[in-house]
């Protein structure tokens, strides 16, 4: 196992928490572990171990590029994911006011939905 592979198992889990990162690797086979180690070097340990950016503000750039490009499963993920990076609701409002005006509003709004169902989830009162 390469450092790059440990350091973002490392940052994955601190991101996503060990449970998701469990489940997932629970469920990998050998016919997708190339891509998982794919997503382990190259996003976990190759951008979000970078100590240029802080979690939370790789979360909130995250949050906006998956609700721009309508990646509506990752959406849900990374809001989870920001009881782990510090990301308030109320940052992640404002990504999506964002998103709405660069993006478009009907991204946006659907984001918002999800937003509200998985803080609701989280047991997060907005």
């Amino acid at each position: 196992m390469s450092e790059r592979h440990k350091d973002g198992m490392k940052t994955r889990r601190t991101v996503l928490g060990d449970a998701h990162v469990d489940e997932a690797e629970a469920r990998k086979t050998a016919f997708d572990e190339p891509f998982q180690d794919l997503i382990v070097e190259g996003a976990w340990g190759s951008v979000w171990a970078r100590d240029t950016l802080s979690h939370r503000d790789r979360s909130l750039i995250t949050l906006a590029l998956l609700a721009a490009a309508g990646h509506w499963g990752e959406v849900e993920m990374h809001i989870r994911a920001t009881a782990n990076t510090g990301a308030t609701p109320d940052e992640v409002r404002e990504v999506f006011l964002h998103v709405a005006i660069y993006a478009g509003v009907p991204a946006a709004n659907h984001a918002l939905r999800l937003a509200k169902r998985t803080y609701a989830e989280m047991g997060i009162d907005l």
